[in-house]
């Protein structure tokens, strides 16, 4: 089952200044995102808000009837990028979706925003 890196493309952080920086930094978070999601062979897309605007920049790590995970307040850096992709490759290796505290690569602490548990079956 894949694991999928949604990545909101309108976060604007508190200080971002559109003179100075035209692309959001949703957009540029996103352009760090998707190339080291494609080496590890995590899929990612972009959408338009996630409706966390207060702890921009937001992304979520999804995958179906696993637990999906809603992370903001990180910025358009190399390092929260990768810390993002490595902690979706644990969650892509996990049935569950859910990844052991000890393992979670230190850049993601503190970021959660939300668990969403899988919607039941229907049977």
């Amino acid at each position: 089952m894949a694991t999928w890196i949604t990545i909101c493309d309108t976060c604007k952080r508190e200080d971002w200044n559109p003179a100075l920086q035209p692309k959001t930094d949703g957009e540029l978070l996103a352009e760090l995102i998707e190339p080291r999601a494609q080496l590890a062979k995590i899929k990612s897309r972009r959408v338009s808000c996630i409706m966390g605007c207060v702890r921009a920049c937001n992304v979520t790590i999804q995958g179906p009837n696993k637990n999906n995970y809603v992370l903001g307040m990180f910025e358009p850096t190399s390092e929260d990028a990768q810390s993002i992709v490595d902690y979706a490759k644990l969650h892509k290796e996990s049935d569950s979706g859910q990844v052991p505290y000890r393992q979670w690569p230190q850049g993601i602490k503190g970021h959660f925003t939300s668990r969403i548990t899988p919607i039941p079956g229907t049977d």
